[in-house]
């Protein structure tokens, strides 16, 4: 015995609540195998929801397409910040730099090692310090560290700040379209259930493969099992 299957993709629901829609548009309601409450409830819902499935395919192709990039700017961030940070021990070091210029980046004055900046949140931390840092040494006439100098590091820097800011703004958005979809997911649930319901109740007199037949016509969905035989 046959059994019927919900749609579980947001494609198959389109799909079903389409061929409903076709059949209210086709038929005249004496006819119709559902009640024109159910088609009216169709007519109203559907361009929402078609709506909200193509956004959210449409918003998670953008996040795709700009994420791209992303992995590459947060290394060349890192990679600069903390070449500019070594540059400015091997002065210090060659006794070109005195110690405490480590404090104007946030960094004790003892400390000769290059931070460790294994996330976004080391990055963007590390490049706010360098960045002021070296400003602030700037401003008060002090030399500035070359090779890489703080233009460049800020020019990666605020490149990378610029991918990370998108990359959270979509994530936000997917997040919120994801949740709307999902909302519209379960009327859409509801509604296909209640004219899968009313047309196999309009035709439950017929025999039972009649029946399927009739129903399949309005989108109903039939799953044959294992070993099970298809009517032709």
């Amino acid at each position: 015995m046959p059994y019927r299957r919900l749609p579980n993709t947001d494609a198959a629901r389109l799909k079903a609540l389409n061929q409903a829609l076709s059949k209210g548009k086709e038929l005249p309601p004496f006819r119709l195998a559902f009640s024109q409450g159910t088609f009216s409830r169709i007519q109203g819902f559907l361009p929402s929801f078609d709506a909200a499935v193509r956004l959210h395919k449409n918003t998670y192709s953008t996040t795709i397409r700009k994420n791209r990039d992303y992995p590459g700017n947060f290394r060349k961030a890192r990679l600069y910040i903390s070449h500019f940070i070594q540059v400015m021990n091997m002065a210090i070091a060659r006794g070109e730099l005195q110690s405490h210029m480590r404090t104007f980046y946030g960094i004790d004055e003892r400390d000769g090692k290059v931070p460790e900046m294994h996330n976004e949140t080391d990055v963007i931390k590390w490049g706010e310090r360098v960045i002021a840092g070296e400003t602030e040494r700037l401003r008060k006439g002090m030399t500035p560290i070359t090779n890489p100098t703080i233009a460049v590091v800020k020019v990666w820097y605020e490149q990378f700040m610029e991918a990370y800011r998108a990359k959270e703004i979509s994530k936000k958005n997917g997040v919120r379209i994801l949740n709307d979809v999902s909302l519209l997911r379960t009327q859409a649930d509801a509604i296909i259930l209640n004219v899968w319901n009313e047309v196999e109740a309009h035709f439950a007199e017929l025999p039972e493969d009649e029946m399927r037949r009739k129903c399949m016509q309005y989108g109903v969905v039939y799953v044959y099992r294992r070993g099970e035989q298809k009517p032709d």
